[in-house]
């Protein structure tokens, strides 16, 4: 299994994180979108082999690729 950590800066974003909810596609638990207001950072932790669904509208809705896309395998 991978868990993927992707995280973007919303400071110059062309959206913003209410913009974001109504259009973020659906996870499968424990997968979550994660948000921190302070920092205006975005993003998701995602337990799973594939992206879903959606994401491209994501990236499009912010304007740019994550800042950070980490992957890593899950020890059993």
């Amino acid at each position: 299994m991978i868990a993927r950590v992707l995280l973007w800066s919303l400071f110059d974003s062309k959206t913003t994180i209410d913009e974001l909810r109504d259009q973020l596609p659906e996870l499968d638990p424990p997968s979550a979108w994660i948000w921190n207001e302070p920092s205006e950072r975005f993003g998701l932790i995602l337990l799973g082999d594939t992206l879903p669904d959606g994401m491209q509208r994501v990236r499009d809705l912010i304007g740019h690729e994550p800042e950070v896309f980490e992957e890593f395998d899950v020890l059993d």
